[in-house]
């Protein structure tokens, strides 16, 4: 997925309404998880599982995600991380 035309979300637009279920793509353009919800200025990403079933929430902040809406108004975001490295973060408790 080609991100350099997608429109980058105000920060009046990061809100649980906005980004709760965005998927969220490495640098390969890997899905590497979906935004679950916000937790402060954290933003808390489920990793792995099928469906939902079995994923692990890890937090990271939100200034290493860049949330934008593609072609078709949908969010997602982009970021450096790659899915073996928010596996390997600890479980976000909360």
């Amino acid at each position: 997925m080609d991100h350099t035309n997608h429109v980058r979300l105000a920060s009046s637009e990061l809100t649980p309404e906005i980004l709760d279920g965005a998927p969220i793509y490495g640098a390969d353009n890997e899905k590497v998880g979906t935004v679950s919800h916000q937790h402060g200025s954290q933003i808390v990403i489920d990793v792995g599982g099928f469906l939902g079933i079995g994923a692990k929430p890890v937090a990271v902040s939100a200034n290493q995600l860049d949330f934008m809406r593609d072609e078709e108004g949908d969010v997602h975001a982009v970021t450096t991380w790659t899915k073996a490295q928010l596996e390997d973060m600890p479980e976000h408790q909360g």
